[in-house]
């Protein structure tokens, strides 16, 4: 098969991340150096070695077969920064890993400007700047959108894409396509603060942290409450999946009696909640809720959703068998 190659600027951790994930779904990778080094010998040999390292982590994880990670890794080159130009000129997809910081990503920009062809697609991974800000550094900003993978990039499934008011809708279109078929599962979300993820995960993390610090449960405690209750829950069914599913009008109810109890407004619902609850949208029980059930056979949903959790519990040793005997 004829798949596209695939070149990262920044052979830092994401760019190898990245380059494992495109090697694993038979693509050609070119991890171009970023930076302009004294010491590429070594710096080449560090990287080759981690890349060995991964693959080898992977093949006892079994995800790479018994010998197959030289193919694997094959498939990875290393370009210095002394011969970046000739590296971009056949590029089709660039995805953009230097640091975050602005001085180092306007730097690369005008090097992927200067030197990439035309009609190539440029993503950038970072996690700090907004697509819209990221496409103002370039000369093509129809081309630009962000890409961002959570780590290890080449385990994780999700990537949040972000296109700018600007970004061809063919070029959203075209990496899509790209990331589906190296096995990723894009989302598409506007260019905002802290993406989805970072941004959901950012208020349960300092959520946690302050359970532990009001002493209302240990760290020990409340990480076993995450992986038992939390994260098995939320594997199956999405946070908006979950509110249909026992009722919006739980969430609403539940968040008014919290905003009381701590005295707090973070634990507000939000508007759409509200409104939701005026309209009588309370969920799959009435057809409608945060997403629309019109149609939906909802026991069989109900069925393989349950399905689904007791394959995680099987997965985490959490589900018993039933004590037959008196």
């Amino acid at each position: 098969m004829n798949r596209p190659s695939v070149t990262a600027y920044g052979a830092g951790r994401m760019g190898r991340g990245m380059a494992i994930c495109f090697a694993y779904a038979g693509h050609k990778v070119t991890l171009v150096d970023s930076r302009a080094r004294d010491d590429v010998p070594a710096y080449e040999a560090a990287l080759d070695a981690e890349l060995h390292q991964l693959l080898a982590m992977l093949q006892n994880l079994g995800m790479v077969p018994d010998g197959a990670s030289d193919i694997l890794r094959n498939r990875i080159s290393y370009c210095p920064h002394d011969a970046a130009e000739a590296a971009l000129a056949d590029t089709q997809f660039l995805f953009e890993g230097v640091p975050e910081t602005e001085a180092a990503k306007t730097a690369a920009f005008a090097m992927l400007d200067a030197h990439l062809p035309e009609t190539a697609i440029i993503a950038s991974t970072t996690s700090s700047f907004l697509a819209d800000l990221v496409a103002s550094w370039s000369r093509f900003p129809q081309r630009v959108l962000n890409a961002h993978f959570l780590n290890p990039a080449f385990l994780v499934p999700l990537v949040e894409v972000s296109p700018h008011a600007g970004t061809d809708q063919t070029v959203t279109d075209r990496l899509v396509a790209l990331l589906e078929g190296a096995g990723k599962v894009p989302v598409i979300c506007a260019a905002s603060p802290g993406y989805i993820v970072p941004r959901i995960q950012a208020l349960a993390m300092n959520e946690a942290a302050r359970l532990v610090e009001e002493g209302v449960a240990s760290a020990e405690d409340v990480d076993k409450a995450v992986r038992y209750g939390f994260g098995l829950r939320f594997a199956v069914l999405g946070l908006l999946e979950f509110i249909d599913w026992g009722g919006l009008d739980i969430l609403y109810y539940a968040s008014g009696y919290m905003q009381d109890a701590m005295k707090n407004d973070r634990f507000a619902a939000p508007d759409i909640i509200k409104a939701k609850m005026d309209a009588g949208e309370t969920g799959m029980a009435v057809g409608k809720g945060m997403y629309d059930h019109d149609g939906r056979d909802i026991d069989a949903f109900r069925q393989e959703k349950l399905r689904q959790f007791t394959e995680m519990l099987k997965m985490n040793d959490a589900l018993r068998p039933p004590v037959l005997e008196d």
